[in-house]
């Protein structure tokens, strides 16, 4: 059976995060590291993540977790001296994070042939924002906001089959990182592809970046994922 439809994670797979995070860290104050705080950011944010996930605290979105992370950085990197206005408006960089170059011209020739959803850990305007600032051609948006369950737990993925299937054959997820794959959607029984982003981060251990045969394809890129899918 043919996929109908691509189930896609967006944080390192369709965005540059950590790079956005920079560029526009920069603007707002040059003397802090900004990698370093880009990094303390998603630590911060995947251990309340966690911590949800786990059941440790009541259900919260992604957004409310970012802020509670930010403000920890904010004392963490001396950032008092900014005014609330620019922090404010840093505060929603996620809102803004930029594709990466292959994303929208791949994902434009793959939606001819296939529906395109998201399949996220990130919330819906978080999401519906990100996609009207990068001209994201999604067809519909799905978030783990949804089933209040975040990644790698089964109800994400389980919506992605409701929504885009109604067979899980025909519904591909396409993500970056294995854990996503591996731990989430193939146990699922989604076709899979991997496609990984060896700029998201440095430092990455070489095997997660590797090919690995237990996907459905192994792409560089969206470009290369829509030749592969003859789209």
């Amino acid at each position: 059976m043919s996929p109908r439809a691509l189930a896609i994670d967006v944080f390192g797979t369709v965005v540059d995060w950590r790079g956005s995070i920079i560029k526009e860290g920069k603007r707002l104050k040059r003397s802090v590291d900004w990698p370093k705080f880009a990094d303390g950011w998603l630590t911060g944010y995947r251990s309340r993540v966690e911590k949800v996930r786990t059941g440790q605290r009541p259900w919260a979105n992604l957004d409310v977790l970012l802020s509670e992370a930010f403000g920890d950085l904010v004392i963490a990197f001396s950032l008092a001296d900014v005014s609330k206005e620019k922090l404010d408006h840093f505060s929603q960089v996620w809102h803004r994070l930029q594709p990466w170059p292959d994303c929208v011209a791949g994902l434009k020739r793959l939606r001819k042939r296939f529906a395109l959803a998201t399949l996220s850990n990130g919330n819906m305007i978080l999401l519906t924002d990100m996609a009207k600032h990068g001209r994201l051609p999604w067809d519909c948006i799905l978030s783990a906001e949804l089933v209040k369950r975040y990644k790698p737990a089964a109800e994400p993925y389980l919506l992605a089959v409701e929504s885009l299937g109604p067979e899980a054959e025909q519904v591909m997820y396409v993500a970056a990182h294995k854990w996503d794959l591996s731990a989430g959607a193939a146990t699922a029984r989604l076709r899979t592809a991997f496609m990984p982003r060896p700029q998201e981060m440095p430092g990455q251990d070489p095997s997660d970046l590797k090919p690995d045969p237990s996907y459905d394809i192994n792409a560089r890129d969206f470009e290369d994922l829509a030749d592969q899918l003859g789209a």
